[in-house]
Parts: structure tokens; C-alpha cells; sequence
């Protein structure tokens, strides 16, 4: 089976604008959350989300054409072209064995939003022509695609929380299988408007600690009380081992193991066997390895974290056996779509400089809750093997297990 690996990483999120800012303020601790300032919160019961800010949409494309795509799309293009220019490919490369592989859980919902308002107000006539395809969730790897010239493959996965890794998970196969040598995985959101911050808050699922957003989001703490959401995007170039190593590459790691599930339980509520499911499916692929780290999907809610300790603790046979694991949400929001993305170049830079992320605002223990999560602040660790988990609503589970090599 050819071998998969990861030569070009980049993102963006609420803490940089770029893989090195990020990671470094998200080993810090730093906390990106804030009052939102997208639209004005004042009648919501949620005040708070992790915004993108200063961020010029006309630094990733030529300004006339910003109206044609919506924000999800421009952070997409921004961090795929990070990742571009860090894989430093050949300008001989084919691209016609050269895909795509996006993820989004929403997509262009602003101008879902904004379009539906204008239906109301002004009329049919008055909506953009540019509304359907500037929305379009598979329109991300369709933008990134004409900007790259990547005339592969180009697959969208729009999976919910767990868009992201499935779009890293969906880039394998398609290597494996011989679809294409390379694929540029891109995953974003940009959810934080009016009708999806009430939507979600109409559930219950999100924190309402409004008076402190610093605070709000608390993985495995005792004490949470909801996720916030964030936005942002993240890109990572993969091609096989051989390609890499022939045109002498920078490696970040090798995806050794995925693993994918379906819950069959609750449109919403996570189960403990869906994602313990997709864990072992991964781990049974890498071939059983000493894991030295997991990045949780960790989102700060009741039931999640409780079930995604219990399910790493079934796999590996107790609480004696698991590694540290953390979660970044308490420092950029769950980025929903583009969750498993960030996290996954988090992961491998995690590798590459040898540190554990902390989970933030963790002060109350929870009896349910009872692994390392790192929570004094970043860890040095020698980092082999690491495993990133994303779990999604209908049940959509997705697990990855990169190697350094």
C-alpha cells in the first residue's frame, strides 16, 4: 500500500493568520475569544465566538472578485496558500494528478443569510448572481482549485464537526487508490452569524458565560457548560512517500491510520461507541502503536468529553495505559468543519517541535474526566505518533493517526 505523507501545512483561526503565529499563541495559551463584533449580538444569549480579526479577503484575491466567494472560501484560499508555498513543489509537477480534497460543515452561510434577507426585503431580483456559487460548500476546493491549477480529483466532504479530517481521510484513499500522486486538503468555516449563532444556541449547545469569554471555553472542566464557535481554515499538501523523498521534501509526518463511524443513536447527542468505533478502526491501521499524544475533539460539552475520554481509555485498555491528550477549543472556538484540519496541522507541528498544546481554563476536576489534558501549559514531549479525533453531528465520527518520520 503506497505510503501517504504531509509535506506542505498552513492556517489560519482566531489566535494568527498563519501556521507559525497560530501554533505558537495556541502553545502559549493565548485565547482568541471574544465578544463577537461579526454582527451585533445584543439580543442573543450567546454574546461570544472566535473571530478571524483584521483579516483583508483582498490579500488572497483580486478585490472585485471578494464579492464572488464568502468568508469560509477566502480563509480557505489563505491557508491553502500557505501550505502551497510551504510543500515548495517542482514546477514540472503534473497536475493532472494533482486534486483536491475540501471540507466544510456549513459553508456560506453569511451569504445564505444575507441572500434570504434580501429576498424578503427587496426582492427575487435584487439577489446576487453570485450567491449560489460563492456559498457552495464543494466551491472552496472549486476556488482553490482554478487558483492552484490543480486538475485532479476535487471532493468535497461535508461532514459537520468532522468535515475536516474526513477531508484529509478522503485525500489518502484517493492517493492510495491511485486517483492522483498529490492532493491539497483545504477545510473551513465561517459560521458566526446571526442565524448560526442562534441556531446553535436554540439547541443549547453553546456556552453562555458571556461576561467572560476568555473563560467560556473549558474542555473537561467540571464546570463546562458549552462550546464556542470559531472560524478559520487550515491546508495541508499530501503526496506519496517516493514523490516526497525523490524531490528531497520537507516531511511533517505520515498518516499511518483513519478510522471512520457512524453513531446510529442521535442527530446531536454523541454516543461513547461511534467515536470509540473510529478510534480502533485507526489504531488497528497504524498497527497498534505506542500513541505518545491524542488531540481531542474536546469541545467543552457535557456529554462529548466525558464519551471521548471513556472511548480512548476502552481502546487502550484503562486510564493507566493513555497517553497526555489535550484540546485547543479553550483557545480558538470550535471552528466546526474546519476543526479537524486545524487540529490535524496542529498535531503535526506538535511533532515537528516536540511540545504538547495545553488545555486552557481547566480548574475543576470532573470525576468523569479523569486523563492528562495537560493542563499547567504546554509539555515538551518527544512526539512519534500522535492521534487527532473529530466528531460530528448525525453521528459523523473521524479519527487520524500521523507518524514523524
Amino acid at each position: 500500500m503506497k505510503r501517504v505523507v504531509v509535506t506542505g501545512l498552513g492556517m489560519i483561526n482566531s489566535v494568527g493568520h498563519d501556521k507559525e503565529s497560530s501554533f505558537k499563541a495556541i502553545c502559549d495559551g493565548e485565547c482568541g475569544i471574544d465578544t463577537i463584533t461579526i454582527f451585533d449580538p445584543e439580543k442573543f444569549s450567546v454574546k461570544i465566538a472566535g473571530e478571524v480579526k483584521d483579516f483583508d479577503p483582498a490579500s488572497v484575491m483580486p478585490p472585485k472578485e471578494v464579492k464572488k466567494a464568502d468568508r469560509f472560501i477566502h480563509l480557505g484560499l489563505k491557508a491553502a496558500q500557505e501550505a502551497m508555498e510551504d510543500a515548495a513543489l517542482p514546477e514540472d509537477t503534473d497536475m493532472e494528478r494533482f486534486g483536491i480534497s475540501a471540507g466544510s460543515g456549513i459553508g456560506g452561510l453569511p451569504s445564505i443569510e444575507k441572500s434570504s434577507v434580501i429576498l424578503e426585503t427587496r426582492g427575487p431580483r435584487r439577489i446576487s448572481p453570485f450567491f449560489i456559487p460563492g456559498a457552495l460548500v464543494n466551491m472552496l476546493g472549486g476556488f482553490v482549485s482554478i487558483e492552484h491549477g490543480t486538475k485532479g480529483p476535487n471532493l468535497s466532504s461535508v461532514t459537520a464537526c468532522a468535515a475536516g479530517t474526513h477531508a484529509i481521510s478522503e485525500a489518502v484513499k484517493t492517493i492510495i487508490c491511485g486517483g492522483a500522486d498529490k492532493m491539497l486538503v483545504v477545510s473551513a468555516e465561517s459560521a458566526i452569524t446571526g442565524v448560526g449563532v442562534g441556531g446553535f444556541a436554540a439547541m443549547k449547545a453553546l456556552s453562555t458565560r458571556n461576561d467572560d469569554p476568555k473563560h467560556a471555553s473549558r474542555p473537561f472542566d467540571a464546570n463546562r457548560d458549552g462550546f464556542v464557535m470559531g472560524e478559520g481554515a487550515a491546508a495541508l499538501v499530501l503526496e506519496t512517500y517516493e514523490d516526497a523523498v525523490a524531490r528531497g521534501a520537507k516531511i511533517y509526518g505520515e498518516i499511518i491510520g483513519f478510522g471512520e463511524s457512524g453513531d446510529a443513536n442521535h442527530i446531536t447527542t454523541p454516543s461513547l461507541d461511534g467515536p470509540a468505533r473510529a478510534m480502533k478502526a485507526a489504531y488497528k491501521m497504524a498497527g497498534e502503536p505506542k500513541l505518545d499524544y491524542v488531540n481531542a475533539h474536546g469541545t467543552s460539552t457535557p456529554v462529548n468529553d466525558k464519551n471521548e475520554t471513556a472511548a480512548l481509555k476502552d481502546l487502550l485498555g484503562g486510564k493507566e495505559n493513555c497517553p497526555p491528550m489535550s484540546s485547543i477549543k479553550g483557545q480558538i472556538g470550535h471552528c466546526l468543519g474546519a476543526a479537524g484540519g486545524i487540529e490535524a496541522v496542529t498535531c503535526l507541528m506538535a511533532m515537528r517541535d516536540g511540545i504538547i498544546p495545553p488545555t486552557i481554563n481547566y480548574e475543576t476536576p470532573d470525576e468523569n474526566c479523569d486523563l492528562d489534558y495537560v493542563t499547567e501549559g504546554a509539555r515538551k514531549a518527544d512526539l512519534n505518533i500522535v492521534m487527532s479525533n473529530s466528531f460530528g453531528f448525525g453521528g459523523t465520527n473521524g479519527v487520524l493517526i500521523f507518524k514523524k518520520i
